[in-house]
């Protein structure tokens, strides 16, 4: 159907733009004279498809207006349920809370959205003198009114009294606290009116948004993941910060905060809670760590929750999430209404939600099934873990991070090859439910190059739980061939780079542990079999792997008290990956050259010897791999041990 395609064309190119939608927010709807499309709860206008859409029988919803309903509210809105319910002809899709108010505006073509610079008019102390001064009186006003029955019935004869004044039916309705419906007969026209209003506004605004990236303090390392733990008691939760210009302006004064330490939506509610935790005094990462936990206690005692939002001076905005992609949608949220608090200030000063007001959305159960639609799901042996895989862009690294990011993981790709990297995160997200993942360039033999990596896993999700130290080289050769340039190489990577990144993430991990009584941490070397055998005209590679399974020994014993375990695991040989066979310079290429296989005269020889070599003749996948980095993460009594997955090749005495 054509109008169906010209929805769905509408709602995405709402659903894309952030000055009009924000967490999948607003709805759309489409009627002829029998049925409405609505969008459904759950689905995104961004990415919105015929399937997003609930039908709904317009005979029956046309019956609801004259149905008296229950005075008691709970029970009215249980009613008001379950004839939308009926009325609805896909039994699969709850419709749109707002699918009467579509209903009740003629118009083919209803979009509901909350853009943010008209939730500054609607969110500010004149919103109803401004949008006649600036708007027009053709532009139907609505003052604050729950949403629901009472909020559907109050537009309804507001609309009929506009028609009698007016005799044409209101194009747009603005809704105080709330945002905008705007009907026509065509998208375009749609399009046209809401340009038309931001246009109208723009003028207005007499102060411009602050614009600019502030930095994260570096000193989030020596904070958040603190936080984070207390915050985990009950699951494990994730964490993220972010900071700019506008975000600064409202967290590093007092009085600014005030302006926003307040609800000015619903979605406000439902995503971010109505109550917030600041911290506006900046000192010492210690003393933040104390008042945190404090307020924290503080905070849960007095409102049966915990925060969702944390504001520190010098710091910025903490989301606190059941998974990643809430996070996502809290930043978004809060920092929506910052702009909106901002924009108020244009058309007499912000007006946030009373608390009365606040109570009915806390406790209305439309809004409470949004919310628990919000949380997403992410069910896997890893589920919620924040996991640092080096060499992760590719190879057995991009395998063992896939695997992960399958069992419900946050995974932070750390590799050099930024091209290749950036690919693979967002093929890893394309795999993920509710977690995410994230690419950090970062050298591994480089202090400065960690640090940045520790700081980007911190603030993107709030700690590191496991750290896989995977990247890896090898130059094959005997004494005769092997060059001190290659030599410094390979074991620069291979065994200094371990104790690198074993420096660089263990204060991170014994601040997680010391703030959680529970609270285990794990660094797993993916060392190979030739730590664990010596390996002809290989030394270089298997010097250093010999290292370091010793290097795992020694951090376990110092890390043991701490309660972070370190292990190695020891694969066999990964005959797919580019490591071996790879044609410009795979090991299958670099042996033949190298003469380690005697006799070997082709690729398929030097192949056909090494897997003769391994008793189960398999060779060693990602999936072997990460089968034993998620045994070393579920028990609590193995550290510095050296795990061979060889299929036999290479055994423990």
């Amino acid at each position: 159907m054509e109008e169906l395609k010209k929805l769905i064309d509408i709602s995405r190119h709402y659903g894309c733009d952030s000055r009009y939608v924000i967490a999948g927010g607003g709805n759309t709807s489409y009627k002829n004279e029998g049925k409405l499309w609505v969008k459904a709860s759950g689905y995104a206008l961004a990415t919105i498809v015929e399937e997003g859409f609930a039908v709904l029988d317009r005979d029956k919803l046309n019956a609801m207006a004259f149905r008296e309903y229950s005075p008691d509210t709970a029970e009215r809105e249980e009613q008001v349920k379950n004839d939308l319910a009926d009325a609805c002809i896909t039994k699969d899709r709850r419709p749109s809370v707002e699918t009467s108010l579509h209903n009740a505006m003629s118009a083919s073509f209803v979009i509901h959205l909350h853009p943010t610079l008209i939730n500054g008019l609607m969110g500010a102390q004149n919103a109803e003198a401004d949008t006649k001064r600036i708007l027009g009186e053709e532009v139907l006003y609505i003052p604050y009114i729950d949403p629901g029955y009472v909020l559907y019935k109050e537009v309804d004869n507001r609309v009929r009294d506009y028609k009698e004044k007016f005799g044409k039916e209101p194009e747009v309705i603005l809704l105080q606290n709330h945002g905008a419906f705007v009907g026509a007969d065509c998208p375009e026209k749609v399009k046209e009116i809401y340009t038309g209003i931001l246009e109208k506004l723009e003028k207005e605004i007499k102060q411009p948004l602050p614009e600019g990236e502030v930095d994260v303090c570096r000193c989030a390392q020596k904070v958040v993941p603190a936080i984070r733990m207390m915050l985990s008691k009950e699951s494990l939760k994730t964490l993220k910060v972010k900071n700019n210009a506008l975000i600064d302006y409202f967290v590093s004064d007092a009085e600014n905060y005030k302006k926003v330490s307040r609800p000015f939506s619903p979605d406000a509610i439902v995503y971010c809670k109505s109550n917030y935790i600041y911290i506006g005094s900046e000192c010492e990462p210690e003393n933040i760590i104390s008042i945190a936990q404090a307020e924290i206690e503080k905070f849960t005692a007095k409102f049966g929750y915990q925060p969702k939002v944390i504001l520190i001076k010098g710091l910025g905005l903490i989301a606190v999430g059941d998974n990643a992609a809430q996070c996502d949608i809290i930043l978004d949220v809060f920092e929506d209404m910052m702009k909106i608090a901002y924009y108020a200030q244009s058309f007499g000063g912000e007006h946030p939600m009373t608390q009365e007001q606040i109570d009915f959305i806390d406790n209305w159960e439309v809004e409470n099934y949004r919310r628990k639609i919000s949380a997403g799901a992410v069910a896997g042996r890893a589920e919620n873990k924040n996991i640092v895989v080096t060499g992760a862009a590719q190879g057995f690294g991009e395998g063992i991070a896939r695997c992960l990011v399958g069992q419900g993981a946050n995974i932070i790709v750390a590799d050099l090859n930024e091209e290749v990297g950036n690919a693979t995160s967002c093929r890893l997200n394309g795999m993920a439910k509710s977690n995410r993942a994230i690419f950090v360039k970062t050298n591994v033999a480089d202090l400065q190059s960690l640090d940045e990596l520790m700081h980007q896993s911190v603030c993107s999700f709030g700690g590191i739980d496991i750290f896989i130290s995977n990247a890896g080289v090898l130059r094959a050769g005997g004494l005769e061939d092997m060059t001190p340039e290659n030599f410094e190489f390979v074991t620069k990577i291979n065994y200094n780079a371990y104790f690198y990144c074993a420096k660089a993430v263990s204060p991170i991990m014994k601040l997680q542990t010391k703030y959680s009584d529970d609270k285990y941490c794990d660094i797993i070397q993916v060392n190979s079999k030739s730590g664990l055998r010596g390996s002809k005209a290989n030394f270089a590679y298997a010097g250093g792997k010999f290292g370091g399974v010793g290097l795992t020994q020694s951090f376990a014993l110092e890390l043991a008290p701490f309660r972070i375990k370190v292990n190695s695991i020891c694969p066999g040989n990964f005959y797919e990956g580019p490591l071996w066979s790879d044609p410009e310079n795979g090991l299958f290429v670099q042996y033949l050259r190298a003469g380690k296989v005697p006799g070997a005269k082709t690729i398929e020889d030097v192949k056909e010897f090494y897997m003769a070599q391994v008793p189960m003749r398999k060779g060693c996948s990602p999936e072997d791999v990460t089968k034993a980095v998620l045994y070393l993460v579920e028990q609590t009594c193995e550290t510095g041990q050296a795990i061979p997955i060889t299929g036999g090749q290479v055994m423990l005495n």
